[in-house]
């Protein structure tokens, strides 16, 4: 009779509030499910009341974020900081309830306090614990896709995405959530794969000088620019969770940073394992088809545009 597998694989669910974390745990979940992989959704948020899933664990069994505001007199930021610590001081409850549920696929997800991935020790701590525990996690962090159409606030995400990235110390992928609704605020300024892949941001910086108020602060800007340049770390994936095709792409990048990919729990052609190992996924052509699929044609040509910029 064959062991229970001892290395376990998932993601860490990410991101800003609203961004779509549980919305995306369920959608990923389904999707697994329909793939044949047993799916175990691990609520790490104390603020999320009625959940969609079908939840494994959750952290709310262990404290809530009501009682500790109640009890501390804490706000709501205060007292979901105090609930992470109090997680991180109580890891062996946690991992009694993980060790039962070995051999399943994990979906954690995680609060939406912005400082909890960006400077705040307590969940990175948590996490390099599961490192320990042989759970091979994959931070998959979700940004709203709208943020794209606004450059200064599109500058704002890519610093808070890097930061993240260094911070929370895990295979990283950045997700540009709710492609379906990304001109709802406005026309984006370049195609998508200048966005996605982050091209030359000096373009982004002409936009913002260009506002009266943003003029003032070029220096300012041209310095974040500069790091997040100098990095060259942050790139995104477009998702639109209501999309198979789309969450495909996603699980395919997600798989290969944490190393799914290259196990023994599904059947795999060599094909599919040597565009995994050689990073042969086409990012471009796919998303050029998803800019035609979201994003209205510009009825201005090339010169028009430029004479615009």
């Amino acid at each position: 009779m064959g062991a229970a597998p001892t290395t376990a694989f998932g993601q860490a669910v990410i991101g800003p509030p609203g961004s779509g974390k549980t919305t995306y745990c369920l959608g990923m979940s389904e999707f697994l499910r329909a793939l044949g992989r047993r799916v175990a959704v691990v609520n790490l948020d104390p603020a999320n009341e009625g959940l969609p899933y079908e939840c494994a664990v959750d952290v709310g069994e262990l404290v809530g974020l009501g009682d500790v505001m109640d009890a501390l007199r804490l706000g709501p930021n205060g007292g979901l900081l105090y609930c992470m610590e109090y997680l991180e001081a109580n890891l062996d409850w946690l991992r009694a309830k993980l060790d039962p549920l070995r051999g399943h696929y994990f979906l954690f997800d995680c609060p939406g306090q912005v400082e909890l991935c960006t400077h705040h020790g307590a969940l990175r701590s948590i996490f390099s614990q599961m490192a320990q525990w042989d759970l091979r996690l994959t931070a998959v962090h979700l940004v709203d896709s709208h943020y794209c159409t606004d450059p200064a606030k599109f500058i704002s995400v890519l610093c808070t995405s890097l930061a993240t990235m260094l911070h929370v110390e895990l295979p990283h992928i950045n997700l540009l959530s709710k492609m379906d609704l990304i001109e709802h605020y406005g026309k984006l300024a370049f195609n998508l794969d200048y966005y996605t892949e982050v091209l030359d941001l000096s373009y982004l910086l002409d936009h913002l000088a260009s506002d009266p108020f943003f003029r003032h602060y070029r220096q300012l800007n041209e310095k974040l620019v500069q790091l997040i340049e100098d990095y060259s770390l942050v790139s995104f994936i477009p998702l639109n969770i209501q999309d198979k095709e789309s969450i495909q792409r996603v699980l395919q990048a997600v798989d290969k940073a944490n190393g799914y990919c290259f196990g023994a729990q599904e059947q795999r052609s060599l094909e599919a394992m040597m565009s995994a190992a050689m990073g042969a996924d086409f990012h471009f052509s796919s998303t050029l088809g998803i800019q035609e699929k979201y994003l209205a044609p510009s009825n201005q040509s090339v010169e028009q545009e430029a004479m615009q910029l």
